[in-house]
């Protein structure tokens, strides 16, 4: 007898219908799965044959035929072991031990050798591709079953049914049991306004780096800071998290589906609240920054999605793994070729870079002497080319305090009252951008700019004498305009004054800053 069950493999950050196809005929006794499958799957006979004989039933290895298992389509490689739940109830139905219907059902599931089901990564794409294909139920292990439901938020768009074993999986596939549904209620979506590593309002003296991170949050701006260690870089960028604005309904759908996609969500609450905060280290290879690999997998960029990318002694990456940035700094994505597949990541990030002025650190600094040589230094700063910084949209050098800033009460910029400002100024944006598709400022194109961001003749002059005498690049022109639309914003203005392009062009120009 054959039988048909429907399950479904990850790529990417989408999902794909699987046919497991299961057949039992006569011959010597065999358990083969064939579909181009990975080390698990091979392995999975085994963990189905001790699950199955656990509830009491009769494993393939205990009868007198052969069981041949079709993964279809076959020539799509597949990994993981989310089909032995599928491949255990295939067989079942076809040696003709239990009855039921698998048709509008996707399964998946990975099984202990007692039978209990293990929890599996991209739940909520599977269950993403069940609606999308017509699907009314997805059955999947019952510590899935809250990430799979975020489908239903809104309404009710299929079935979630979630088992904690075989045993279990059966009795409600032949109706001896029911299982009720989880209804998720929109409000754990609210952000958490507490517990931050770092508070803004922690912070004492830096006002002039303080600002750039408050445009850096308001517009999404990207960032580099310079300055001696120890002088605060790292505490200022850790900061900005605690003021960011929540992540809407729709921000926190999509960071959830790509970290479900990375099998990185926390089983405690498996959806994501907060806006993302990545440091990947300077070692860090490219396929994990960018992402990519066999199969591929979302990198640090998709993770840091709507949120902060950070990157520690910037000029320490791998040079190729810097260059890898340039796309997805100015596209909002990255697109992965291979000759076998071709995925599309989101990365719609702000880049906060953190850099020394030179190997020791100590380069301009006016207590301690710099021991590097000028070929050092033109070495190290070799790494950081021209095109990649031409996409960073503020530059600010970080000075080291003295001990009375250090230890004076600065209240000047309380985390709350920033927070606040920088929400009023995103809504401001969203406003502005409803019928544009995008939320900030850093995100419109030539024609949003042209549109949004008109200068009166002085500050035309001002840009004209930048652009020929060669301190700003047609790409720096439109990133000038965008920095100086925030600063408006954050002013409540109209219009863009001359103060706030004149403002933005400060930030702009690397040499100012150092």
């Amino acid at each position: 007898m054959v039988s048909k069950i429907f399950s479904a493999a990850l790529q990417g950050l989408s999902a794909r219908i699987i046919e497991v196809e299961t057949a039992t005929s006569r011959g010597l006794r065999a358990f083969n799965i064939v579909g181009l499958g990975d080390k698990a799957i091979t392995e999975a006979k085994e963990r189905v044959s001790q699950a199955i004989k656990t509830i009491g039933l009769k494993p393939p290895y205990h009868q007198t035929k052969k069981v041949l298992v079709n993964l279809a389509p076959a020539d799509l490689k597949k990994e993981g072991s989310l089909y032995d739940l599928p491949i255990a109830l295939g067989y079942l139905l076809a040696s003709e031990q239990t009855i039921f219907e698998p048709r509008d059902k996707i399964i998946l599931g990975e099984l202990a050798l007692d039978s209990v089901l293990k929890p599996i990564k991209g739940a909520l794409c599977f269950s993403l591709l069940a609606e999308e294909k017509g699907f009314k139920e997805i059955i999947l292990p019952a510590e899935n079953t809250f990430e799979a439901s975020l489908l239903n938020l809104n309404e009710q768009k299929i079935k979630v049914i979630g088992v904690k074993n075989l045993k279990q999986a059966l009795r409600y596939l032949e109706k001896k049991e029911e299982i009720a549904f989880t209804k998720i209620d929109p409000e754990i979506f609210k952000k958490e306004i507490s517990n931050f590593e770092v508070e803004f309002g922690w912070i004492r003296g830096q006002s002039h780096t303080k600002r750039a991170l408050e445009i850096t949050a308001a517009g999404g701006h990207n960032l580099m800071m310079e300055g001696t260690p120890g002088a605060g870089k790292t505490l200022l960028a850790k900061s900005i998290i605690s003021i960011l604005s929540e992540l809407s309904l729709e921000e926190s759908l999509e960071l959830t589906k790509i970290y479900s996609a990375a099998g990185l969500l926390n089983k405690e609450k498996p959806f994501i609240s907060q806006r993302p905060f990545r440091s990947p280290h300077h070692i860090s290879s490219e396929v994990s920054l960018i992402g990519g690999g066999n199969p591929p997998h979302p990198g640090e960029i998709s993770l840091a999605h709507r949120g902060i990318l950070f990157l520690d002694e910037f000029p320490e990456f791998h040079r190729d793994v810097l260059e890898s940035l340039r796309q997805p700094l100015e596209e909002g994505k990255i697109n992965i070729q291979r000759a076998r597949y071709s995925q599309v990541f989101p990365a719609k990030f702000t880049l906060i870079a953190a850099s020394n002025p030179c190997p020791c650190g100590y380069l301009n600094n006016p207590v301690k002497e710099c021991n590097c040589n000028l070929s050092r230094i033109n070495s190290y700063r070799r790494k950081l080319s021209g095109p990649l910084m031409d996409r960073i949209d503020i530059f600010c050098y970080v000075s080291s305090l003295k001990y009375e800033e250090l230890i004076s009460n600065d209240n000047s910029n309380l985390t709350e009252q920033v927070r606040q400002k920088i929400k009023e100024t995103q809504e401001i944006q969203k406003e502005r951008f409803k019928k544009e598709g995008i939320l900030t400022n850093s995100e419109m194109n030539i024609p949003q700019i042209k549109k949004y961001c008109q200068i009166d003749g002085s500050g035309k002059k001002i840009l004209k004498h930048s652009i020929d005498s060669g301190q700003l690049s047609a790409r720096g022109y439109h990133r000038v305009l965008k920095t100086a639309r925030t600063i408006a914003d954050l002013e409540k203005r109209e219009m863009i004054s001359l103060e706030n392009l004149t403002e933005s062009l400060m930030y702009r120009l690397r040499e100012n800053n150092e």
